[in-house]
Formats: structure tokens, C-alpha cells, sequence
């Protein structure tokens, strides 16, 4: 009866990302919610009638911060806050005691662990930065064309004029130029191309990235797949996800390549469900997480912040586009990209959430 109350009073609880405890006037725990179950590891029978101290070993300090609530009628927030959980682990959390003396219920405290909190703002910056340089470089790769697709035009205009050979480098040289900056424009275009949604499966979508890498890199280069076979289909432009891969498991095949050591070259492609993940500021209940792991020497720290940033590369060759274009495609599958590296392994995670609310046709699937 009291799940059902509690369920009444506080709508879309079940659903929120924020771990929410409450208690009644005797500090004993009538509820907590999935998400509070996840963090603290612990399942809602096994907390139902548990005293408050089960989550707050100074048990005075929390009494203090309760009476400080109700005396002001308003919520008590204390930052950077260290629990210890049943498991003995320790958790950082910013926690919220809101009074709310509703029949049985006394007051609700929610919690927000810190590493959670920094990687909510961390995916906000980024996807700013992106939507910032997308449609700089978009307005700049339209201002660029036109002009030069003139002076490519007056090249080959001029070289039909020249009758010395020697003089026809030059023009060459001018052609050349302006087709390589003509691709790199269509490159920087690439991402506002309408994308083609259907229903999609992450395993050909890898296995099709796994043969274009073995033919472009056939030698010392060993390719382990480590999938689970259970995920199911989800929404997605199946030729978008290809280029998205294909541009990570290509950098990191070129930066072991460009390794001095004679290691084996070692790329892994591991895939796995997540259940109850919060990315872009929402729950949800099933994602698929894609792990690209290379042995390279890894990615300096000075750049790590900075790879998914268009034009920034690591190579003295490389245009600073591939993982651009491949965090820009994940995010039009509502999905996000993560990197973490070190010397001797770089893992690039994609999360791709299963519902995702792309539609096929105009429908939502």
C-alpha cells in the first residue's frame, strides 16, 4: 500500500535519474527508487523499514541538516558529501533532503553522484562545442566552394592557353589543389546530409567495418570480436554508423602503425548491453555500448579533451575530420562517445540508446 502511495504522490519517480529515498517520520526507509537501487547496489525489499543511517554513518550530522529543512520548510543541499555503502565502497554525492509530511512519508532525500554530475556537464560542453563548430564549418565549407570551384575552372581555362609544357605543372599543381580542398568541403558537408533510418543491427554494422579495415590494413593486424549476439535491432542510417566506426578503427590501425615498437597490432571490438544508463540528461533503460580498443601508444593528455574538436589531429598528416564526423553521426542516433587512453591501450565507447525515437518514413519505430 505505501509503494502505491508513494507512487500517487511522487509521479515519474520510477523514472527519474536522481536516486530518491523516502522516509517517514521515524528516519525509516518506506522507498527507494531504481535508480537509487543501482547506485547504492542495494534492492528496494532489502532497504524497506531500514533506518536512514543506513546511508549516513553520521547519523547526527543528518538529523541537523533534517531539522535545518523543516524549520525552513525548504530543501537542505550539501555538496561533495561521502557515503559509504553496504558493499563498503565509497561514493561521492551531492544530496538534497526535501520535507514533504505527507501521511506517512516525512521527507525525500535525492541523491546525484559527483562522477555522474561532471560527465552530465562534460556531454552538455561537448555537444555545444559540436553544434557550435558543425555549423561554423558548415557556413564556412559554402562560402569556400563557389570561389573555388572558379579558380579550378580558370586553371584549366589558362592550361588549354599554354603551350609550354613546363608551365602546365603550374596549373597543374593548381588543379590538384583545389580537388583536395573540394573533398575536404564535401567532407565538412557530409554531416548535414539527411540521414536514412532503418532498422539497423550493430554486428553487420562491425563486420563490414572489420572487412574495409583488413583489406585497407592486411598485414600484422589482428581483429577480436567480442560480441554479445543477444542485442537486439534499433533505428539507425546503417551507412552513417559504418563511417562512424570505420573513421575510430581506422585512426586507431594508423596510430599502431605509426608505433615504433614491433608489438603485435591489436584491435578489439567488444560489444555489450547497458541497462539504466544516463546520458543527455535522460534515463534509459536498455543501450547498446560498442568498445573500440586499440593497443597504440595512446593519445597525448594535452589532446584528449580535444579529438572530437573538427580539425584537431593527432597525425601530421591528418585532416582533424574522421572523429568529428563520427561523435556528429553517434549524435544524430541520440547516442554519445566517450575516449579514454593511456599508454599501450585507447578505448573509444559508443552508447546507442535501443529506443531512440528515430523514425523510419516519418514514423516512429
Amino acid at each position: 500500500m505505501a509503494l502505491v502511495k508513494i507512487k500517487d504522490n511522487l509521479k515519474g519517480m520510477e523514472d527519474q535519474a536522481t536516486a530518491i529515498i523516502v522516509c517517514d517520520k521515524n528516519l525509516k526507509i518506506q522507498y527507494i527508487n531504481p535508480s537509487a537501487e543501482i547506485l547504492f547496489e542495494l534492492s528496494h525489499g532489502n532497504a524497506l523499514n531500514e533506518h536512514i543511517e543506513l546511508f549516513f554513518e553520521d547519523i547526527d550530522f543528518f538529523k541537523e541538516a533534517l531539522t535545518q529543512a523543516k524549520k525552513k520548510q525548504s530543501s537542505y543541499r550539501e555538496h561533495e558529501y561521502f557515503i559509504k555503502t553496504k558493499q563498503n565502497k565509497t561514493i561521492c554525492v551531492s544530496f538534497t533532503i526535501t520535507p514533504i509530511e505527507q501521511n506517512e512519508f516525512d521527507f525525500i532525500v535525492e541523491f546525484i553522484q559527483m562522477d555522474q554530475q561532471l560527465r552530465v556537464a562534460k556531454e552538455e560542453r561537448m555537444f555545444i562545442q559540436q553544434q557550435a563548430n558543425s555549423e561554423l564549418l558548415r557556413n564556412l565549407a559554402h562560402e569556400i566552394r563557389n570561389p573555388l570551384g572558379g579558380l579550378r575552372g580558370a586553371a584549366q581555362l589558362l592550361e588549354s592557353e599554354l603551350k609550354e609544357k613546363s608551365l602546365k605543372e603550374y596549373t597543374q599543381i593548381v588543379i590538384n589543389e583545389a580537388d583536395r580542398l573540394q573533398n575536404l568541403m564535401n567532407k565538412l558537408l557530409t554531416p548535414h546530409q539527411l540521414p536514412v533510418y532503418k532498422k539497423t543491427n550493430i554486428h553487420e554494422v562491425l563486420e563490414r567495418v572489420r572487412s574495409l579495415v583488413l583489406s585497407e590494413f592486411p598485414d600484422n593486424l589482428e581483429l577480436i570480436r567480442d560480441y554479445d549476439i543477444s542485442l537486439p535491432e534499433f533505428i539507425g542510417d546503417r551507412e552513417k554508423l559504418i563511417q562512424a566506426v570505420l573513421n575510430i578503427a581506422r585512426n586507431g590501425v594508423q596510430a599502431m602503425s605509426h608505433n615504433n615498437t614491433k608489438e603485435k597490432m591489436n584491435l578489439q571490438f567488444i560489444t555489450r548491453a547497458e541497462s539504466q544508463i544516463v546520458f543527455h540528461k535522460k534515463k534509459h533503460t536498455t543501450a547498446i555500448r560498442l568498445d573500440i580498443i586499440d593497443n597504440g601508444p595512446g593519445i597525448k593528455n594535452e589532446l584528449l579533451d580535444k579529438i572530437f574538436y573538427p580539425l584537431v589531429s593527432g597525425k601530421e598528416t591528418g585532416s582533424g575530420l574522421g572523429l568529428s564526423l563520427a561523435q556528429n553521426f553517434i549524435t544524430q542516433h541520440n547516442g554519445m562517445i566517450d575516449c579514454s587512453s593511456e599508454s599501450g591501450q585507447t578505448k573509444f565507447s559508443i552508447i546507442l540508446p535501443i529506443e531512440n525515437n528515430l523514425k523510419i518514413n516519418g514514423v516512429v519505430k
